[in-house]
């Protein structure tokens, strides 16, 4: 028997990992990573590879179902590439979050300073942005293949499989984000079967039909944006007129013709087919404009939430330079905007920034300045005789955290108060690493943007040192 393939009985499910893993041990201490299991199940497992410090495996066998399990609600868990934590009961997956960060940042003896984590009411129907895939060769599952081998209509409009970008699992049913969600999918999907419109071939980078982006704000209006692959006007019309027809709800619609080998919207056009560019959401009383190429959080009462940590963590008095630092729309610098004395946003993104500055002019917030730059380049000491130096930095990087020199920066002009967002908490414990040369945590708030996956959001509030 080859040393990765090995068979182990009855061991029990010990902790969550990432991606949906789960994680168990043998009674001599080996390490195997196993798919939808839940801590609590007692399995049978067989390895398939080894890795330097585990195994990866597959379950054979349950003995035990762990009392921490629960009947995913989606009939495709386990194979689309997302809600990997549906089998677990939602207080038990907040309990594996909390647990994470205080296991995270154990080292810093932290002493009771992470709060309670902040669930998310809604565990479903919760998302205000989800990206459909079109495919001309969907994944079949094993029960397809199985039972009949002669499947010839292949076409679908789905998720990515797990691990797998260039396959793609045609959805049915998908509960992360309300109606007409679903039906905006299936229809368009019946339709383009119907009027024999060509569906994606990621291997020839050809076919009609792309990907499909839809959003929706708390008012319930939608904003579809289609990619096409080939700029056919009798195609795309035919397809726009059914959904501009067929959803009074679609207040934005619009295209994009990408010929590309990747996916990407933010080096391609939008053409508007109907409607306005954007949609609008509100936060507390602020007014947002969201446009295709936006970042917008996508959990928005979770957001709210979000921002009101943030601005209770800041205690603003109304004296305070502040520096919103991956500004993103704006929307953190505009909600503490009123409690400041001045807000300085930076953003690398400039469609980002242009949709900033119209949306403060929207809510009529005259103490914000935005600037569009990279932040290794644009944080300077030329900035900071500009604007001065701040009393508090709000930072909210993307996954990957602060670049080295950005940290440095903060280390050099020490503002009394940071702020630190994170949507990866393993990036921002690196990065604290370094500021607590100058600075203590004085509190940790974790916050669940993402019910069923193993994703938590974090806020970290750093008081300098005297």
């Amino acid at each position: 028997m080859k040393s990765d393939k090995l068979s182990f009985e009855k061991i029990e499910i010990i902790d969550v990992g990432s991606k949906g893993n789960s994680i168990c041990k043998n009674s001599e201490g080996k390490v195997i990573i196993v798919k939808n299991g839940v801590p609590g199940d007692i399995i049978d497992v067989k390895t398939y590879k080894k890795r330097k410090k585990f195994f990866l495996g597959k379950i054979e066998k349950f003995h035990k179902y762990s009392d921490k399990r629960v009947q995913p609600k989606c009939t495709h868990f386990g194979v689309c590439g997302g809600c990997k934590w549906q089998n677990i009961s939602y207080n038990e997956q907040v309990k594996f979050k909390e647990n994470k960060i205080k296991h995270l940042f154990n080292d810093y003896n932290l002493d009771n300073k992470v709060n309670k984590i902040i669930k998310s009411e809604n565990q479903f129907y919760y998302r205000n942005k989800v990206e459909f895939s079109f495919t001309h060769n969907r994944w079949l599952t094993e029960d397809e293949i199985k039972g009949d081998k002669s499947i010839k209509d292949k076409r679908g409009v789905g998720f990515h499989l797990s691990g797998m970008w260039n396959k793609v699992v045609d959805i049915q049913e998908c509960f992360l984000q309300s109606d007409p969600s679903n039906k905006i999918r299936t229809y368009l999907k019946s339709f383009a079967i119907k009027n024999e419109i060509s569906f994606y071939n990621p291997k020839l980078n050809r076919g009609s039909l792309r990907t499909m982006m839809i959003r929706n704000n708390s008012k319930g209006e939608f904003m579809v944006i289609i990619q096409f692959c080939t700029n056919d006007k009798t195609t795309i019309n035919l397809v726009m007129d059914f959904l501009k027809n067929s959803f009074t709800e679609i207040k934005s619609l619009g295209y994009i013709i990408n010929k590309k080998l990747n996916d990407s919207i933010y080096d391609q056009d939008v053409v508007i087919f109907s409607g306005r560019e954007y949609i609008e959401e509100k936060i507390s009383n602020l007014k947002f404009r969201i446009y295709p190429k936006s970042f917008f959080q996508t959990n928005i009462d979770q957001t709210i939430k979000l921002y009101k940590v943030v601005k209770k963590f800041a205690n603003l008095n109304g004296n305070e330079l502040v520096y919103d630092l991956y500004c993103g729309l704006g929307t953190i610098s505009q909600f503490i905007a009123h409690d400041s004395k001045k807000v300085i946003g930076i953003e690398s993104v400039n469609d980002a920034v242009i949709s900033a500055k119209d949306s403060s002019n929207l809510n009529n917030i005259k103490n914000i300045e935005f600037i569009v730059g990279d932040m290794r380049n644009i944080l300077d000491d030329e900035l900071f005789t500009k604007y001065g130096k701040p009393d508090l930095v709000i930072t909210d990087p993307p996954r990957d955290g602060m670049h080295k020199s950005v940290v440095f920066q903060l280390l050099k002009i020490m503002p009394k108060q940071i702020i630190y967002v994170s949507c990866n908490p393993s990036t921002q414990k690196r990065d604290l690493d370094l500021l607590l040369d100058k600075y203590k945590i004085k509190i940790i708030q974790p916050i669940d943007m993402f019910p069923h996956t193993d994703h938590v959001e974090n806020v970290v509030l750093l008081k300098l040192k005297i």
